[in-house]
């Protein structure tokens, strides 16, 4: 399995967790993941805690999907995890607003979905 597929695979196991922990509808979307009781967009981030070569992972956020999640008035999930066996352990949980993120820094995503990234430091939240 390779590593973008692994990622995958991981951040669909924490999305099942998101979804019970904070009583969301998966209701995945080009641009959101899940959505609140009253119907309100939530994109769920997942980064690894650290990865092979003892790097902190980060979050990945695009412009184009920022900004309808900000129009839509959504929210993110923040969650960092770790490998378990065939599972994850969430070792850290953020709720936000998507107007309370850090100063995002957009740049080249290497043709990845045509889109501006950003990236976030695991070390903001926890």
């Amino acid at each position: 399995m390779s590593r973008s597929h692994k990622a995958n695979h991981y951040g669909t196991l924490v999305e099942r967790k998101a979804v019970e922990r904070y009583d969301l509808d998966l209701d995945r979307c080009s641009w959101h993941d899940a959505k609140r009781p009253d119907g309100t967009p939530v994109e769920i981030k997942s980064a690894m805690h650290r990865h092979a070569d003892g790097q902190p992972g980060t979050f990945k956020l695009y412009d184009q999907y920022h900004e309808q999640l900000r129009a839509a008035n959504g929210w993110y999930v923040f969650a960092v995890y770790r490998v378990r066996g065939r599972g994850v352990e969430v070792l850290h949980w953020r709720l936000l607003h998507s107007s309370q993120l850090p100063n995002l820094n957009w740049h080249g995503g290497g043709d990845h979905r045509g889109a501006l990234q950003a990236k976030i430091s695991i070390n903001w939240l926890c």
